[in-house]
């Protein structure tokens, strides 16, 4: 029998309450470990969880993938399960991923009519783009070989179980660019005395913005955002340095590439006119997500065969997930599940009055049954 809606509620809420950052989750991981020991699985413990479920003769395998960490927000929602760790919150419903797979798993567990392998992964620190990767690199796809990888994202302002998904692109790159510019303080009222890093710093935010208006071709859907100014400079003191950090998002490697020799461009030009030095960093933690087809289709196929409400070709997201180097690794799909239109279910993600939406729970975990016995059938013999 699968679950009850109330177990998985409770479930759901006891992760909500004890939140943990990406790498320090670890009560989240014991408590995923032992209800996977609890529902029989195999259980591997490193960086991340897995969970091995096996069912047949056949050697087929396909992984599920839930993020765990949580955000360093402080909850306002005043729920009797809010968050008990001071400044952090599971604002992004990975409380509620990690419950839906669970939920998942106990169907599969109780009723193994499937032929082949499930591996159940459950990653950390998936909000710096960094779990899945550590995964990867610690050998999680070697020691547990599989042929196609999907993972599930909540998606408020959707309708409550609202499946969406595309193949090829569905999520942008987020890069992350500094810009240290040096140049020579001094007094207020002699400006000509030196070379003010605000008023350098002041062309090179305005210079940015052409590389989206006037760079890249239109509807490329890129973004490039200066989110920080920092400087040295005082009431009366006029800065030598100062600091721009911000925010790139791609939705190609091609134009990921391109943003950042037009700002290395962008930055030396200015630096020469004005003779002074300006250093760039520009690093990638996300790399673009990017659905396979045939993955994408068995999607589409088990949500209908759900009666969900599917939408298979919905416009790519400009945000982004770490689950794209796991699907960078195998076929895979990533797909998004509404969360509801009202109230804290409708917020958006990341917001201190966000809340997962619990009648997705059981949806959800009956969605991700669906699709692994799609895959993975059962033998005619």
């Amino acid at each position: 029998m699968p679950p009850s809606p109330d177990a998985l509620i409770n479930l759901r809420h006891d992760f909500h309450r004890s939140p943990e950052l990406g790498f320090q989750e670890e009560r989240t991981k014991a408590r995923v470990a032992d209800h996977l020991r609890s529902l029989g699985l195999e259980v591997h413990e490193g960086v991340g969880i897995v969970g091995i479920l096996r069912a047949g003769t056949g050697n087929r395998a396909i992984g599920l993938r839930a993020d765990m960490d949580a955000l360093p927000i402080t909850e306002i929602s005043g729920l009797g399960y809010a968050s008990e760790t001071p400044g952090v919150m599971h604002a992004c419903g990975h409380d509620g991923h990690m419950t839906m797979l669970l939920g998942a798993a106990e169907t599969l567990a109780a009723d193994p009519d499937f032929d082949g392998t499930v591996v159940f992964l459950f990653q950390p620190n998936e909000e710096h783009g960094l779990g899945a990767q550590a995964m990867i690199d610690e050998g999680v796809l070697e020691r547990f070989p599989i042929e196609e990888v999907y993972a599930i994202h909540n998606l408020p302002g959707a309708p409550v179980g609202q499946v969406s998904t595309r193949p090829g692109l569905i999520c942008s790159s987020e890069s992350l660019f500094e810009l240290t510019i040096t140049g020579q303080g001094g007094h207020a009222s002699m400006p000509q005395a030196g070379v003010d890093a605000i008023t350098v710093g002041a062309e090179l935010v305005q210079a940015l913005q052409t590389i989206v208006s006037r760079k890249l071709a239109p509807g490329a859907g890129a973004v490039v955002s200066v989110t920080e100014f920092l400087t040295d400079g005082q009431r009366n003191v006029l800065p030598g340095h100062a600091t721009l950090k911000g925010d790139a998002r791609a939705r190609s490697p091609q134009d990921r590439a391109d943003i950042e020799r037009h700002m290395r461009r962008i930055a030396a030009g200015i630096a020469t006119a004005h003779d002074v030095q300006i250093d760039v960093s520009f690093n990638t933690e996300f790399v673009e997500t990017i659905n396979t087809p045939g993955p994408t289709e068995s999607v589409v196929r088990a949500a209908r065969a759900q009666g969900l409400d599917t939408i298979p070709d919905r416009t790519p997201m400009s945000f982004s997930e770490d689950f794209a180097h796991f699907a960078a690794a195998v076929p895979g799909c990533f797909l998004l599940l509404g969360n509801g239109t009202e109230g804290r279910n409708g917020q958006p993600l990341h917001s201190a009055d966000y809340d997962f939406n619990d009648a997705l729970l059981p949806i959800g975990a009956n969605l991700w049954a669906q699709l692994v016995r799609d895959r993975l059938p059962q033998r005619q013999d």
